[in-house]
């Protein structure tokens, strides 16, 4: 087996391209994927990009980066029973699942891929967990109304698995490409907000009932899209809107709350749901299902079998599929044309 990998690297000034290393050594706990398929994040990984690259640093410091992938087991250590050699996987985790030939993810950050799920789909379970994470924060249900403000790649699936819930869903971006991206994804309605005020629609779409809940998925000033939101939710007879807003993108908000929010629980939905960043749960240990239900691990494995019955649909949102050795090339389309790309995977031949 060869001893290096081919990784995708950045600098602090926002410099990308691929580079040879060698393979880290694997820890207990965790396994050696031979990567097939990585999916780029947009707004986590290359948000700040331009930021960067507008005020550059004397001696910028760099890294490897990527954390959701797709591949093929081929070497383990320590207790990880229940993965075999030769067992398609899907891993994720920033500093494990990196856009690189090989890498090395612990455990319980991974989940075995359905047979029926390709690569460059499977690709993408560390944004799905998190959607899935905002739904569940959200306790969304059946037959309730939802809104979605930001149609990235988290916002995407988030829409899917609130329908998966059994919740009718509108979306609304910005961007023309997203909001086709989520009509061709099945989303009830999706609407581009720079070009018409949702809020009329989200009135017409809830047949006058209201929003139940919304969710942010986005990051950045966020005040508009809250208020936005808030106007959508149910109102009392009182005058007081009530209803349920969610927070899975990185947003900055600024609102007034008691009187003048009224009775909206504004919640926050961090990463893919207990686990994750727990290094001893991240290499083995468990915590006891009967008091958390849904751990990272458990959210990866619901995904990808929304994908394989067909309920998660990952392909309308790849648009770019392009070897690693040009991954700089893909990323930067997503930098200086977002317009132009939503799905970006790596695939490693």
């Amino acid at each position: 087996m060869s001893q290096t990998r081919k990784v995708v690297m950045m600098d602090g000034n926002g410099k990308i391209w691929t580079e040879e290393q060698e393979i880290p050594p694997l820890r207990d706990g965790q396994l050696l994927i031979e990567v097939r398929a990585s999916m780029v994040s947009p707004g986590t990984e290359l948000g700040g990009v331009k930021n960067r690259r507008a005020n550059p640093s004397e001696n910028p410091s760099k890294r490897a980066f990527g954390y959701t992938n797709a591949g093929i087991v081929i070497g383990k250590k320590g207790n990880c029973d229940e993965f075999e050699i030769g067992d398609r996987v899907s891993g994720m985790g920033g500093g494990y699942a990196q856009h690189a030939t090989h890498a090395c993810v612990p455990h319980n950050l991974c989940a075995k891929i359905p047979d029926n799920v390709s690569d460059e789909e499977a690709a993408s379970n560390h944004l799905a967990a998190t959607a899935l994470n905002a739904v569940q924060r959200g306790r969304i249900m059946i037959g309730e109304n939802v809104i979605v403000a930001g149609l990235g790649l988290v916002g995407q699936l988030a829409c899917q698995i609130a329908q998966i819930a059994g919740a009718y869903v509108m979306g609304m971006d910005r961007l023309p490409l997203r909001v086709k991206v989520a009509q061709k994804a099945g989303v009830d309605l999706a609407v581009n907000a720079s070009e018409t005020d949702p809020v009329p629609f989200a009135q017409e779409f809830t047949r006058g009932y209201g929003m139940d809940c919304g969710i942010i998925a986005f990051g950045g000033d966020g005040t508009s899209a809250f208020q936005q939101i808030r106007s959508m939710l149910k109102t009392t007879p009182d005058t007081h809107k009530m209803g349920r807003i969610v927070i899975v993108g990185g947003a900055r908000i600024t609102h007034g709350f008691a009187a003048g929010l009224g009775n909206v629980d504004v919640l926050s939905a961090a990463r893919t749901g207990p686990g994750y960043h727990d290094e001893a749960y991240e290499h083995g240990a468990d915590y006891p299902p009967v008091f958390v239900p849904w751990p990272t691990q458990r959210n990866l494995e619901l995904v990808l079998r929304f994908m394989s019955e067909g309920k998660l649909k990952v392909k309308p949102l790849i648009t770019d599929v392009v070897p690693i050795d040009q991954a700089a090339d893909g990323c930067e389309k997503l930098i200086q044309t977002p317009n132009e790309a939503l799905g970006v995977v790596f695939t490693m031949q």
